[in-house]
């Protein structure tokens, strides 16, 4: 039976140079003995498959409310197809394919009910109390909110797992960082792991939101005959495709297969450019080594404004964002005014409730949301 240790040695002859080697992990939080068959970033993966904050991702808006049908994509989808993306191109680069499919994994776990809407909405009432930015969240729920084991809050994930989620929040700023981000301001980038499941996670928001915007009727094939990306990536069909249907589904695979193939290739030329023999070289380089090519991400750029115009900003998609912000922006204030309406689990100090406030709306997934907006706003419910 190949134990743990073999693995560990396996994986210094197989993977890059530059790949992170769970041998040479920074631990964790709290010390654990290592279990004997699976290497840490394994076990950290399986931690944030069965954590309540993963399953709830079902629940949660992609873009379009769960209650608008069955085909379109939730959370826990775009990151189930982010995470296919990115297992694929670690396994091909010879990168640490546990610690990237980790990272991916557990990138919204801090993403709170309705999507962007919801996000706006806590950030809006949080503005006073230290923000919300759903990264930095699921940083909190990973290290705290989680309740799983007898001697620690949180899944204790190893450090760069940890890493990775938190430097890709938008707010990470290596030369300034904020006191709960201090841990990880040795270097200005994360792992190439944690670079390519950022980039992936982005190759697959952006196909999987066209292929539902095909789908609601929001934006259609000649539609996006005006974007060049598109006109690109479906310039030479190979034939047979007699319906939209097919050439929905084949201009959407057609666009990652392009995006894939850009940022591999972007990786390679950087690699030998920057000379990156090691992980600890990939931390410090001039820029992060995973992304899109200059090209290719001014092309992307068009297809992200093309879709933010056509299907983020769509009435249907407006309204719904309209009124899940007024939804959790009275449940804010109604918690905050009187926190005696909180479950009893929720605990808090005076000072601290604003936060508790935030962690428990961020939990909620849609439907709980709307359901407790009824539960304390509608006079015929029952709280």
């Amino acid at each position: 039976m190949r134990t743990r240790d073999a693995y560990l040695d396996e994986e210094c002859r197989l993977l890059a140079p530059y790949a992170v080697r769970a041998g040479a992990t920074r631990g964790r939080r709290h010390p654990e003995a290592e279990h004997p068959l699976r290497s840490p970033f394994e076990r950290d993966r399986d931690r944030i498959i069965h954590c309540s904050a993963f399953r709830r991702l079902e629940y949660k808006t992609q873009v379009f409310v769960n209650h608008h049908g069955d085909y379109y994509r939730t959370r826990l989808t775009h990151t189930l197809e982010a995470a296919q993306i990115t297992r694929s191109l670690a396994r091909f680069l010879r990168l640490n394919e546990d610690l990237a499919e980790a990272v991916v994994l557990a990138h919204d776990l801090g993403h709170p009910p309705f999507g962007h809407a919801g996000e706006a909405a806590l950030s809006t009432r949080m503005a006073a109390h230290g923000g919300f930015e759903h990264n930095l969240q699921s940083l909190r729920v990973v290290d705290h909110l989680e309740k799983r084991y007898p001697h620690f809050a949180g899944l204790n994930l190893t450090w760069e797992v940890r890493e990775g989620i938190a430097k890709h929040s938008p707010e990470f700023d290596a030369s300034r960082p904020a006191p709960a981000l201090a841990e990880f301001a040795g270097a200005p980038w994360p792992s190439l792991e944690a670079q390519l499941a950022d980039c992936c996670d982005e190759i697959a928001y952006n196909a999987h939101d066209l292929d539902d915007g095909l789908t609601a009727g929001m934006i259609s094939l000649r539609d996006l005959e005006t974007v060049p990306l598109w006109r690109e990536v479906t310039a030479d069909p190979k034939g047979g495709l007699e319906t939209p249907e097919l050439t929905k589904h084949a201009g959407v695979r057609a666009l990652i297969n392009a995006l894939v193939f850009d940022v591999v290739t972007t990786i390679e030329r950087r690699i030998a450019e920057w000379e990156l023999t090691s992980a600890g070289a990939v931390r410090r380089a001039p820029g992060r080594t995973a992304t899109l090519s200059a090209g290719t991400a001014a092309l992307n750029q068009e297809l992200r404004r093309f879709l933010t115009h056509n299907v983020y900003q769509h009435y249907r998609v407006t309204r719904m964002t309209i009124k899940a912000r007024r939804i959790l922006e009275a449940l804010f204030d109604s918690f905050l005014a009187a926190p005696g309406q909180l479950p009893p689990y929720v605990t808090h100090t005076a000072d601290m409730l604003p936060r508790a406030v935030c962690d428990y709306l961020a939990s909620l997934t849609d439907r709980e949301a709307f359901e407790e907006h009824r539960r304390l706003f509608d006079p015929d419910r029952v709280p």
